[in-house]
């Protein structure tokens, strides 16, 4: 039997909680089984570690983190496109390959481009700190 995702038996707030229980468990899923995911945990740690120690300022702060979910998001996204072509078929597919790829691809772009943000951001602080030594 398909429920319409219209017709959920939950309303209000405990439709809010089953929610953000299901979102949850999909973050939980995602570091448990996606090695690229913890690795960006661990990179977005050490990003925000470094945002303290390096004092950046609020506007640095709004940019960094701001790129920081996309990146996670990208991530989230890849691992749900993976799991619905693995759902439709194991079989090699030229078609599943593409949509793999491109999404993969649109996850490495966004981690060039947080990259660059971080680069922009902290290289002239790390520079300066190192002309004081």
């Amino acid at each position: 039997m398909q429920v319409s995702r219209n017709k959920s038996k939950y309303k209000g707030f405990k439709r809010v909680c089953y929610s953000t229980k299901y979102a949850i468990d999909g973050l939980i899923y995602a570091y448990a089984h996606e090695h690229s995911l913890w690795l960006h945990g661990v990179l977005s740690t050490l990003s925000i570690i470094l945002g303290f120690v390096l004092k950046i300022s609020l506007m640095q702060w709004s940019i960094i983190l701001i790129s920081l979910a996309v990146i996670l998001a990208f991530e989230l996204v890849n691992t749900a496109m993976e799991a619905c072509v693995d759902m439709v078929t194991l079989e090699y597919n030229e078609l599943a390959r593409i949509a793999k790829d491109c999404c993969s691809g649109a996850t490495f772009v966004m981690s060039m481009a947080g990259v660059i943000i971080a680069i922009v951001i902290y290289g002239p602080k790390i520079l300066y700190f190192l002309g004081r030594l």
